[in-house]
C-alpha cells in the first residue's frame, strides 16, 4: 500500500468518525437535525469519492499502471454509480 493509500485510508477514517459524531450529536439534540443532516450528506458524498479513488489507484495497480493517474471523480459521476 502506497503512502497516498494510506492517507485516503486515514482521511476516510476520519469522516467515518465525523460521521458516527453527527448521528450521536443529532440523536442527542433533535434541534441540531437540519444542519446534521445536510452535513452527513456531505459526509457520505465525501466517503464515496473517496473510496471510488481508492478503487481506482488499486485496479490501476492491479493492471501494472501508475495509481498517482487515478483521480478525484465529481460527486454526480461517483453518485450514479450502481451498487
Amino acid at each position: 500500500m502506497s503512502n497516498d493509500d494510506t492517507e485516503i485510508l486515514a482521511r476516510i477514517s476520519e469522516m467515518v468518525q465525523a460521521e458516527h459524531d453527527l448521528r450521536t450529536k443529532e440523536q442527542a439534540d433533535p434541534a441540531t437535525a437540519e444542519q446534521a443532516t445536510l452535513r452527513l450528506k456531505e459526509l457520505e458524498e465525501s466517503l464515496d469519492q473517496c473510496w471510488d479513488l481508492l478503487r481506482q489507484r488499486r485496479a490501476r495497480r492491479e493492471f501494472h499502471q501508475d495509481p498517482d493517474g487515478a483521480g478525484v471523480r465529481p460527486v454526480s459521476e461517483v453518485e450514479g454509480y450502481l451498487r
